[in-house]
């Protein structure tokens, strides 16, 4: 079974765009509800994903993935999703985690708007890997900041206390 491992943060500043090799715009929505899984299409620049995770809590999940034609993503997009997110994904070097480890910076934009998180997949929960400084707190097990909770519940719409 394929599974995803990762860790995933708040950021804090803006100190990481001076590191950032790529980015990519992400178009998202989800075709379930909350439940046992999470299944989600999305745009990735011009390609497109079919997704499939468990919906559980914690840095490792069943994950499934595959390519679909960009049209119907876009279709599915428009008349099948619950719920969106829209952000911008930025690519950072991982410093002292495993060869070729990367962070993913996600900058929400639209109802997400505000909202920056990284996340880095590693091969396994406990590895080891460099803290930089704009990386806060952890929310690897905070629901409310998985992209399929913020696709229903979108932090325009949390209390001021509660974010960040």
């Amino acid at each position: 079974m394929p599974l995803e491992i990762e860790r995933k943060f708040l950021v804090t500043g803006d100190a990481w765009r001076k590191e950032v090799t790529h980015s990519l715009d992400m178009r998202q929505g989800y075709l379930t509800r909350e439940g046992q899984t999470s299944v989600r299409v999305r745009l990735e620049g011009e390609d497109a994903k079919l997704n499939i995770k468990a919906a559980v809590m914690g840095s490792a999940r069943a994950e499934y993935e595959y390519d679909i034609p960009p049209d119907e993503c876009r279709e599915m997009l428009a008349t099948l999703c619950v719920g969106r997110v829209e952000k911008t994904r930025h690519y950072v070097p991982a410093r002292g985690a495993h060869d070729g480890a990367v962070w993913e910076i996600d900058e929400f934009i639209g109802d997400n708007a505000g909202l920056v998180v990284a996340e880095i997949e590693l091969p396994a929960s406990d590895a080891p890997f460099e803290r930089p400084a704009w990386l806060g707190r952890e929310l690897t097990d905070d629901r409310r900041y998985y992209n399929h909770y913020l696709a229903l519940h979108p932090y325009a719409s949390w209390p001021a206390g509660e974010r960040g």
